[in-house]
């Protein structure tokens, strides 16, 4: 027996938010984020390879943000998507020193997206 879930990592990102269906619904949008909104436990969303869990803290936690660097195929696009969906610009897009194309967005619930394509093999 697993001392995890199957498909899980042994580090999760969890985030609260009062409006857990509107974060969810943003992420489908700017991130092809999969998976849906259970009744009565976490979101459990799959953006990618990586799993995140979005609860509403159940009256006993404060919404917390966090600051995430997504790897996606197409910055470009990806970036375009999240404006689409709501998210404000940080940071354009720019190619990093360090071979990474990126920007930085956040959502509406105060995220932190670092999106980012890998353009040079390290």
């Amino acid at each position: 027996m697993s001392y995890k879930p199957d498909g899980w990592a042994t580090i999760t990102p969890r985030l609260f938010t009062p409006d857990v269906q509107g974060l969810v619904d943003f992420l489908k949008q700017a991130f092809d984020a999969r998976d849906d909104v259970p009744t009565g436990r976490p979101a459990e969303i799959t953006i990618g390879d990586s799993r995140l869990m979005i609860s509403d803290g159940g009256g006993i936690r404060a919404q917390l943000s966090a600051f995430l660097y997504l790897y996606v195929p197409d910055a470009d696009e990806t970036y375009r998507r999240a404006i689409a969906a709501g998210a404000e610009t940080i940071e354009p897009l720019s190619d990093t020193p360090y071979g990474d194309r990126r920007a930085m967005v956040q959502d509406r619930w105060g995220n932190t997206w670092q999106i980012a394509t890998r353009l040079m093999r390290s």
